[in-house]
């Protein structure tokens, strides 16, 4: 196994080095995808580059989260990486938490390692609770309840057959990708191995969530799993059966 993190940023200039120096003291190396952020934030990056085991990647326009994710899941397999983890530049994920998803792939190298939030106070409420649609829609359309969180953008990914996946069907470039990567990962016989993972919002945090734009892609991505679904739920009610 050789793992590494991938980091989509977008304009998050200010945390992105210390969770970069995080995931480094955890002997990580650490692929930055700049996905088209303004000069400043391009410069801060430029120097993290710098260090060593920090490779950059800088996408000419914005992708989304996905696009970028994406786009960094095939440099990191063009850098012989066979496992990637994903984690977000906000800092709202705790690297502390590292060791912990590093050893379940260890002991699961063919599934996913999927993060499960938990929230301190600093989380939204709204946020909080409306992530419950999401969480249902995926139980129904996984016919199964493997995924506990579909959202959290903490995880790490089999690159190989991730990728194959990716190649292979429609996935969204923006913030509908956390879930339907997973939804399509699960589809494709992958396991999910569910790992804690404390999650705060910074106060000074940038979100790039667009409310309608976001959550109307959210929805025809909810619709079209749901279609897909439906023809594939013989497979999937056989798979629980003899799981």
């Amino acid at each position: 196994m050789k793992l590494g993190a991938v980091i989509p940023v977008y304009n998050h200039g200010g945390p992105i080095a210390g969770v970069v120096a995080a995931l480094r003291g955890h002997g990580l190396p650490v692929l930055l995808v700049d996905d088209a952020s303004e000069p400043g934030c391009a410069a801060v990056l430029d120097s993290l580059a710098q260090q060593p085991d920090v490779t950059l990647l800088r996408l000419p326009v914005n992708e989304g989260k996905g696009g970028a994710v994406i786009a960094g899941l095939r440099r990191a397999a063009q850098l012989g990486w066979t496992h990637a983890l994903q984690i977000d530049a906000d800092g709202q994920h705790d690297t502390r938490d590292v060791p912990a998803f590093t050893a379940a792939a260890v002991a699961a190298p063919a599934q996913m390692i999927c993060g499960y939030p938990i929230y301190d106070d600093s989380v939204p409420k709204a946020r909080l609770y409306g992530r419950y649609a999401t969480h249902i829609w995926v139980w129904i359309n996984t016919l199964s309840l493997a995924i506990r969180d579909s959202m959290c953008g903490f995880r790490i990914y089999p690159l190989a057959a991730t990728l194959r996946v990716v190649d292979g069907q429609h996935i969204g470039r923006r913030m509908d990708f956390d879930t339907e990567i997973a939804v399509r990962l699960y589809w494709s016989g992958m396991g999910v191995v569910n790992v804690p993972t404390r999650v705060r919002y910074p106060e000074d945090g940038v979100s790039h969530f667009r409310v309608w734009k976001d959550n109307v892609l959210i929805s025809a991505m909810h619709t079209r799993l749901f279609f897909g679904m439906l023809w594939r739920a013989p497979m999937l009610l056989l798979r629980k059966l003899t799981a």
